[in-house]
């Protein structure tokens, strides 16, 4: 089978619950000028073609930077901020007048390599983010740099309603008819909280957080990120990450920061169950509950190829339904990715562990142990005084979480007279 035809499977889930949802997207203008520019383009008018509602926000610094130097101009800054005298703001203007340009332009010129070929697509920008001045911090004027004061929801959302996209460009206007230089990070997040978007996604140099040694994060809650701030310091990857946190805390259900050097890791975060860039939500990811019986077909289709292979007994959809209640799972994006069961044995103190099974994709990220943890909770919940567990294959994982070789004769009498020897399994214990 073609792996496009498999990938098409895999993401039509996400196609379907992405349909009519409002992205706020914000590129920076390094990743305007990077090569991998034009794939992000088409990516987004897919994105576009497949019914999301998108807001592109886009910055300008090395833009700004660069008409700075053509006029011998020295760039000041106060805590990371741009101090936009009144000749800066003159290179700002140009610079963000010419990218707006160029950004539509982009777009439209795509048009015939895009998913959106032979139909017209409507990019839309305007007066639509109104500013206020920061003004005098610590002795320090910033002039004409500011701070959103209020996006124009309504007007926003008219345009997207009317199958536009909107372009957002760092500059606000105050209502005396006054320009201010904006972070476009700050236009991002307040757009997203503002229009109670769906997602927020943020393109860094980066595939997302790195941590200390060097590993992507792929997943954080808002309350995690001060800690990752502590330790990153003041750079740009802590700024993606504190607005992504910002928006997080301000509604918004999901903020994504993703590569804008790597072709495809914007449809690789929003179309694959693992993502490519790191997730910052309110609700968790991954969550380990009890199963309910809608869960029935999603263990089937997890535990199925092991008892094809001989490693777990075969259960039948009326016996998993008739003993749902005895497993717990992980669900990941909806999916079930690993499950084990307790079973208590009757007239005995002891239960069983059973069936423990985790998705071949998934086996190296401690869910095993997470289970084992939620079975022995559990266990003592009810009581029960020791746990057992049968198995052909997996002798050496269980010896290495504190089970014990029992035998038959150590099993209560209710599950020995169940015991079959031609399958032959080791048995293991232990005392809870």
């Amino acid at each position: 089978m073609p792996e496009y035809v498999n990938w098409l499977r895999h993401a039509s889930p996400y196609i379907n619950a992405h349909r009519d949802c409002t992205f706020i997207v914000m590129l920076p203008g390094d990743g305007v000028e990077h090569p991998n520019f034009g794939n992000i383009v088409h990516d987004l008018v897919l994105l576009h073609s497949l019914g999301v509602r998108l807001v592109l926000v886009h910055g300008s610094r090395p833009q700004i930077e660069a008409r700075l130097a053509a006029r011998g101009l020295t760039p000041h800054y106060h805590h990371g901020m741009r101090i936009t005298d009144a000749a800066t703001l003159e290179c700002v203007i140009d610079a963000v007048g010419q990218l707006r340009i160029a950004i539509e332009a982009r777009l439209s010129m795509d048009m015939a390599s895009s998913p959106m070929q032979g139909s017209r697509l409507r990019v839309t920008s305007g007066n639509l983010v109104t500013a206020r001045p920061i003004g005098v911090l610590e002795g320090v004027d910033y002039h004409h740099t500011g701070e959103v004061r209020r996006v124009d929801r309504k007007g926003i959302n008219r345009l997207l309603d009317e199958r536009s996209i909107v372009l957002l460009s760092p500059l606000g206007y105050s209502p005396t008819g006054e320009i201010f230089n904006l972070a476009c990070e700050d236009v991002a997040t307040r757009a997203a909280i503002e229009l109670g978007a769906d997602k927020l996604l943020l393109f860094g140099s980066e595939p997302g957080l790195i941590d200390e040694n060097g590993r992507l994060v792929r997943e954080l809650r808002p309350q995690q990120v001060p800690a990752h701030l502590q330790r990153l310091g003041s750079n740009y990857q802590a700024e993606l990450l504190d607005a992504a946190a910002e928006a997080c805390r301000g509604g918004v259900a999901r903020s994504h920061i993703v590569s804008y050097a790597e072709d495809g890791a914007l449809l690789t975060e929003l179309f694959t169950r693992d993502g490519g860039g790191t997730l910052v939500a309110q609700e968790q990811f991954e969550v380990v509950r009890e199963a309910a019986i809608e869960d029935v077909g999603g263990l089937l289709d997890l535990i199925s190829p092991l008892e094809e292979q001989g490693i777990l007994v075969r259960r039948s959809r009326e016996v998993l339904e008739r003993e749902i209640e005895q497993f717990s799972v992980v669900e990941r994006e909806g999916m079930i990715i690993a499950c084990a069961a307790l079973y208590q044995i009757a007239d005995s103190d002891a239960g069983e562990l059973a069936c423990l099974a985790v998705n071949p994709e998934y086996r190296h990220g401690g869910r095993g142990d997470e289970l084992l943890e939620r079975i022995e909770t559990r266990a003592r919940a009810q009581g029960l005084k020791t746990l057992f567990v049968l198995t052909t294959r997996t002798a050496h994982w269980f010896r290495e979480r504190g089970f014990v070789p029992s035998s038959v004769e150590r099993l209560p009498s209710a599950r020995a007279s169940l015991y079959n020897y031609q399958r032959n399994s080791k048995i293991f214990e232990k005392a809870l």
